[in-house]
């Protein structure tokens, strides 16, 4: 998941997320996180468990939503011609 630091990823539902840090760790656990920052409303910044970014979704929600992992990297093309 260090590869994904400064990039963008989609949420399964649509959301778009600045991938700050993955290499946060709970200080109770020693679980790894993730740091990241909302791209959309306030840009509020969140902390979750790595092992999240990587679950898969479940056929319920593949099926509504066509993305297999909760979160994945999200197609940054340029815009200019």
């Amino acid at each position: 998941m260090k590869e994904w630091e400064g990039k963008v990823v989609k949420h399964f539902k649509g959301d778009l997320y600045l991938i700050l840090d993955t290499n946060v760790i709970h200080t109770e656990t020693n679980e790894r996180m993730i740091y990241y920052k909302a791209l959309y409303g306030d840009y509020g910044t969140f902390v979750r468990p790595a092992s999240m970014f990587a679950e898969r979704c479940n056929s319920e929600q593949f099926e509504k939503y066509g993305q297999e992992y909760r979160f994945e990297l999200a197609e940054n093309k340029s815009r200019k011609k």
